[in-house]
């Protein structure tokens, strides 16, 4: 059986599906169709349900646990992984609600937790992650928020923090932050849905014991070209939930779903959102 399978081109998603698209490991007979894009463009094709597995942000599988169910592996979750808000104005007087501020995508998680450390702000504008820090320099925007790769480069070009997006979710909750995880569509029949789910963790589970063996393919689509900025960003957003949620995983994955609703933040949805 061939499914679609969207994933970003950032280095924690290349290096936990290597061994799935090279056949490193036992697909138990699937076969996938493979598109790398940018979360926001993956957020908004789950919408349209284009893809039978896809990457999502949180925030945007908030909005879909009606059509796709959560897989236990393969999510980028953990604690100092938040995203970073950065300015380059040297006399920035704080965020209001003038600030214009470059967002990655209004359905990221990103954007959901902009929200939740600055509600009073209007002025968000969405563009490509990839342009952000660009954008800030040139001053197109007086703020924007970092995520993958740019977070580990930002201050050498010339930016400063205002904020880790993340402080506000951990110091309330006490819970990692669920950034994004990996979904598969619900229309699917049910040992398909089971057998994705064993066949992801089983390619996480080779690239954490063969770490050198994706390296060609995270460096032939990563963003930042630094084989040591790539393994930072991996070692960041790949750990043990990526292998499995696990309880606290789950804990916080539920609390973000359970939260948003009540603060009406995304709509209600299923309570049978796990695979």
């Amino acid at each position: 059986m061939k499914l679609s399978l969207g994933f970003s081109p950032c280095p924690n998603d290349t290096y936990i599906f290597d061994a799935l698209v090279h056949g490193r490991i036992d697909t138990e007979g699937l076969q996938f169709d493979v598109l790398l894009a940018d979360v926001e463009e993956l957020n908004e094709r789950a919408f349209r349900a284009e893809l039978d597995v896809t990457k999502l942000s949180y925030h945007a599988f908030g909005y879909l646990t009606e059509t796709y169910r959560l897989l236990q592996s393969g999510s980028a979750l953990g604690r100092g992984v938040g995203p970073l808000l950065v300015t380059k104005k040297e006399n920035f007087g704080g965020v209001n609600e003038d600030s214009q501020v470059a967002i990655p995508g209004r359905y990221t998680t990103a954007n959901y937790l902009l929200g939740l450390a600055y509600p009073q702000l209007t002025q968000k504008r969405a563009v490509l992650f990839s342009d952000i820090e660009r954008l800030v320099l040139e001053d197109v925007y007086d703020a924007g928020v970092l995520i993958h790769e740019n977070r580990f480069t930002y201050a050498e070009r010339g930016l400063r923090k205002i904020a880790d997006l993340g402080t506000y979710w951990e110091e309330t909750t006490g819970l990692p932050i669920p950034l994004g995880g990996i979904t598969v569509r619900r229309g699917l029949p049910r040992e398909v849905q089971l057998s994705v789910d064993r066949v992801l963790a089983r390619s996480v589970r080779y690239a954490f014991a063969h770490p050198q063996a994706s390296a060609a393919y995270v460096r032939a689509y990563a963003q930042e070209m630094d084989a040591g900025v790539r393994r930072k960003h991996i070692a960041l957003y790949v750990n043990e939930y990526t292998l499995k949620l696990g309880r606290d995983g789950l804990a916080a994955v539920d609390y973000f779903l359970t939260d948003g609703r009540s603060k009406g933040i995304i709509p209600p949805g299923s309570a049978d959102y796990i695979v």
